[in-house]
């Protein structure tokens, strides 16, 4: 079987099942990542179309588009030597130049199982995208700081 034949497999199924089909992305380019960043806020309201958005929904950055997920987000396409360094550098990106810190990345399915065990790619690297941002988000409102959000990484002799 090849993943054509697979696709229309699934097709099939969808169509059979009355539910609405979406075929697979086309493939990036070698050294793009395709991500999802979001902004949430407990407290605070992140509907797609407050104010404080307008600019990044005018002007996202190149390969990025604003979409509405119940928050704000953006859909993005970006390159980068992983998917970590991709996420890393918009979510920068978009700090520097609208002062809004993306602070999930919702991979398919969002958080939990990792869905394969290649992670460097795929959906791992998506979900260590997100946790890593919403750790961040998260430990920032209990008063914790970059310093200590580094001692608990070098603490665990990650490279």
């Amino acid at each position: 079987m090849t993943h054509a034949d697979e696709e229309e497999v699934k097709r099939q199924l969808y169509e059979d099942a009355g539910w609405e089909y979406t075929p697979p992305p086309p493939p990036l380019p070698p050294g793009h990542h395709r991500f999802l960043l979001v902004h949430e806020e407990d407290e605070e309201g992140c509907g797609f179309g407050e104010e404080r958005y307008a600019g990044l929904r005018a002007g996202p950055p190149e390969g990025c588009v604003p979409v509405d997920r119940g928050c704000f987000a953006l859909e993005c396409q970006r390159p980068g030597r992983t998917l970590l360094d991709a996420v890393a550098g918009t979510v920068a990106e978009i700090r520097r130049a609208h002062g809004v810190v993306m602070n999930a990345v919702r991979p398919d399915g969002g958080p939990g199982e990792w869905p394969d065990t290649d992670a460097a790619r795929g959906g791992a690297a998506e979900t260590v995208a997100h946790l890593v941002l919403t750790a961040a988000h998260r430990s920032r409102r209990l008063g914790y700081g970059r310093k200590e959000l580094v001692r608990l990484l070098d603490a665990t002799g990650i490279e």
